[in-house]
């Protein structure tokens, strides 16, 4: 029983050595202070932002518990090693399951950026390879969609510009616990290999689409845009073969002239909802910018031009002549395609936060 003993000791140290990565004492402070938020008599007058501190808490009341949990599971297993009153088939199964369960739970010391624990947005745009990528844009959006099913995240579907054979860009917002933690190395240029079912020849073709991944940055007062910054379009939202999503102009589309970001949303009826969370993609997408950039205000972001190179993919999807997906800057690989762009992706994303994210 002395080797079990040994690796328990070890869980232990690495257990505490995460609870100090994490800082479970602060996750329990901010857990306090938004219990006492909920107290205030005037705390449901914003149902919206009551409901979103309501979903906060019962997220950090959720990873409390299962560091606590898992840490009085350590502590009655030593208990009844020193007790001598476990046999070793039980010995082995019962640490095998809390071995297991940490390596399930390590993944969260790894989410200690600055907007790790934020929701996350996703826009798919179109690259080189004609129809092919336009299908390939679509795919890849399906992709993260049955992902965020298969993980319980909630997903809303932002903006769909259509093409003739999938799309040529669109924006979804996934939201769960550590979203833009899981997908921010989702970042960058994807490459797609197969027999193209869009020619006659049904030859080997090489297509493109450039993934987009940002934080949603919640309501900063500190960042103004001014009106004078931005122009503002409106238009009528189209669906497949140029049907009409939406009976009016509805469709927003917001230019930010000192950078030229450009954001659109179409998933709302309303134009002023539109235009709203538009507005909010624009935030975001600047407060990432900022904070890449070291950037102190939006000034001194003036004359930034963004441009999408597609000459250094991040991961190819190979279905010609044989299948293999490869993330080329952690080397991990999977053979089945079809189950990765069916949403089968975690491992992929996991091996990314464990290689990319700088400790």
């Amino acid at each position: 029983m002395f080797e079990y003993k040994k690796r328990l000791e070890v869980l232990e140290g690495l257990l505490e050595n995460a609870l100090n990565v994490i800082d479970l004492e602060a996750l329990k402070k901010e857990k306090l202070e938004l219990d006492n938020k909920m107290l205030s008599p005037d705390f449901w007058d914003n149902p919206e932002l009551a409901q979103e501190v309501s979903k906060k808490v019962s997220i950090l009341k959720t990873e409390i518990d299962k560091w606590l949990s898992l840490k009085d599971q350590i502590y009655f297993l030593q208990e009844m090693f020193d007790a001598n009153t476990l046999k070793e088939a039980e010995a082995v199964e019962m640490l095998e399951a809390l071995e297991k369960e940490f390596d399930k739970m390590q993944i969260a010391t790894f989410f200690q950026g600055k907007f790790d624990k934020s929701n996350v947005i996703i826009t798919v745009i179109c690259g080189l390879g004609g129809n092919d990528a336009q299908d390939f844009t679509k795919l890849l959006f399906e992709m993260y969609q049955k992902f965020a099913e298969k993980s319980d995240f909630e997903f809303e579907i932002l903006d769909i510009s259509y093409a003739e054979s999938g799309y040529k860009n669109a924006t979804i917002k996934i939201k769960g616990p550590f979203a833009f933690g899981w997908l921010k190395f989702e970042h960058g240029v994807h490459r797609l290999i197969r027999l193209s079912p869009f020619n006659s020849g049904n030859t080997r073709e090489t297509s493109f689409a450039m993934v987009d991944v940002m934080p949603e940055i919640e309501f900063d007062d500190s960042l103004k845009i001014e009106e004078s910054d931005i122009r503002v379009d409106v238009f009528r939202s189209s669906g497949p073969g140029g049907q009409s999503v939406n009976t009016t102009d509805s469709a927003v589309r917001i230019t930010h002239l000192p950078t030229n970001i450009v954001v659109s949303c179409q998933s709302e009826r309303s134009q002023h909802q539109n235009k709203e969370n538009a507005m909010n993609l624009l935030r975001s997408k600047l407060v990432k910018l900022m904070h890449e950039k070291q950037a102190q205000t939006l000034d001194d972001l003036r004359g930034h031009k963004h441009e999408i190179s597609f000459g250094s993919q991040i991961r190819t999807y190979t279905m010609h002549p044989y299948q293999l997906v490869k993330d080329h800057r952690t080397n991990f690989e999977y053979k089945n395609v079809d189950a990765v762009l069916a949403g089968e992706i975690e491992e992929f994303l996991r091996s990314e936060v464990e290689n990319l994210t700088e400790m």
